[in-house]
């Protein structure tokens, strides 16, 4: 390809970007020939493998029977039945579940804001408005949704612009926890400055907290036993709405459905995308509760709120064909057995000098990298540890995902997400690869004199 005659906008004008023009299993295939162990399933996206004949088969089908109607002039058989498959994964005691469909991740973040704020309105509690969320945290790149984000790094050039109805309390993150505490010592403090927070607020202003129940892009950082549950009781006893957003962990990224099936947690919606149609095609969701549609319905009766593209008959018909294929293939439980096996290999790389933690639930895992163990410093931003182990892995033929953000604005570490289809053996390689990678690129921050802020 001649990027000299390119036309397409790039996320970043300073790189050249390898030209991916086939994907079969866990491999991706550039325009050479070369081929790539997707490591991290693009950013934690494809849950079953690329270039599976059957889902591509469905959306074709799909297609040519119907390619679009608007979701204000008709309903379609594939939505029905999509809504109703997702609806029976909500967790804990039976209750009628909605299902309103976006575009994809930051979508569904808007409008689980927007229905929050409707639930309230019908309700006649016109005065409660206010989201809280957590630092450390990434619910989308639309402003609303970055708005409700805590990651600095992300926030930082579009803060004018992002709306003030947002607030936010400490991350729950025990390796670099906020509060200079210890769990369980800590007594779940971070959990508790959610009470605070809503009790300075004024509890009547407070209309929902959302939290992502395992991190993701922003630390990948799993909370302590007790801590969700703790969230749930607050959020109840201040008449709060609960939002989890497993944009990034639902669909059986952790090895259950939910993240919070670990926890054994409820919320009042539950927000899908990414693993939903596995790369398919762009599509997310909103799971609201049934206290909060009956609500709308009740008030209301609408909910003045859509995407044109919403309930796109094609990406349900891949979103559809994505959950049998899951269930068909028991792929849920096999993220969790496969993300034991991930996690224990990772786990080696701790004895490197430069990993300073490893941490993850099921098939999504993370790695920290630090310029002294002790001390937990990060390396010089300039340096860019995270970028400059993602071009040599890349270059191994290994694609994982490099972010920063665990120390204010710098901080570096890397997302491995593979499709639940992976091997024993190509985590092995993944492994050693990654390995073999922080050795020469820990020389190279050695050499450089990178080590700290």
């Amino acid at each position: 390809m001649n990027h000299s005659d390119d036309f397409a906008f790039p996320r970043n004008f300073k790189r050249r970007y390898s030209v991916a023009v086939r994907g079969e299993g866990v491999y991706l295939y550039d325009e050479n020939g070369k081929r790539y162990l997707d490591a991290c399933g693009g950013a934690a996206v494809v849950s079953i493998g690329h270039g599976v004949p059957e889902i591509i088969d469905a959306i074709a089908q799909q297609a040519r029977q119907l390619s679009y109607v608007h979701s204000s002039q008709f309903a379609s058989p594939v939505g029905a039945e999509l809504a109703a498959v997702l609806a029976a994964k909500f967790p804990g005691a039976k209750q009628h579940v909605r299902v309103h469909y976006t575009s994809g991740g930051s979508e569904a973040t808007e409008t689980a804001i927007k229905i929050s704020r409707a639930y309230w309105l019908a309700r006649g509690e016109t005065q409660r408005y206010k989201i809280i969320s957590r630092w450390g945290s990434y619910h989308g790149t639309t402003l609303g949704a970055l708005s409700a984000s805590g990651n600095k790094v992300r926030r930082q050039a579009f803060a004018p612009l992002l709306p003030a109805a947002m607030e936010h309390i400490s991350a729950c993150f025990c390796y670099r926890c906020p509060l200079s505490l210890k769990f369980p010592a800590c007594a779940l403090a971070c959990a508790e400055e959610l009470e605070q927070t809503i009790l300075k607020t004024g509890k009547e202003s407070v209309a929902a907290f959302i939290c992502e129940p395992v991190v993701g892009a922003s630390s990948g950082a799993v909370p302590p036993e007790g801590y969700l549950r703790r969230i749930r009781e607050i959020c109840d006893a201040h008449g709060i709405l609960m939002i989890a957003d497993e944009v990034m962990t639902g669909a059986g990224r952790t090895g259950k459905y939910f993240a919070v099936e670990h926890w054994g947690v409820v919320p009042d919606m539950i927000l899908l995308a990414k693993g939903l149609a596995s790369g398919y095609a762009p599509l997310g969701a909103v799971l609201a509760g049934e206290k909060i549609w009956r609500a709308i319905e009740a008030g209301p009766g609408s909910l003045d709120h859509g995407f044109t593209y919403q309930g796109h008959p094609p990406s349900l018909a891949a979103g559809l064909a994505v959950q049998r294929y899951l269930e068909k293939h028991n792929l849920v439980e096999r993220s969790r057995q496969r993300g034991e096996y991930l996690a224990k290999k990772l786990e080696g790389l701790r004895a490197l000098p430069c990993v300073g933690d490893v941490r993850g639930k099921g098939m999504l895992q993370t790695v920290e990298f630090v310029a002294d163990k002790a001390s937990k410093s990060p390396f010089a931003k300039d340096f860019s540890f995270n970028f400059r182990l993602f071009e040599n892995m890349q270059a191994r033929g290994v694609m994982v995902y490099p972010m920063r953000g665990t120390v204010e604005d710098g901080g570096d570490h890397v997302l491995i997400a593979p499709p639940y289809v992976i091997e024993e053996a190509q985590i092995d390689f993944l492994a050693e690869q990654m390995a073999q990678a922080l050795e020469e690129v820990g020389r190279d921050a050695l050499a450089a004199g990178a080590g700290g802020n």
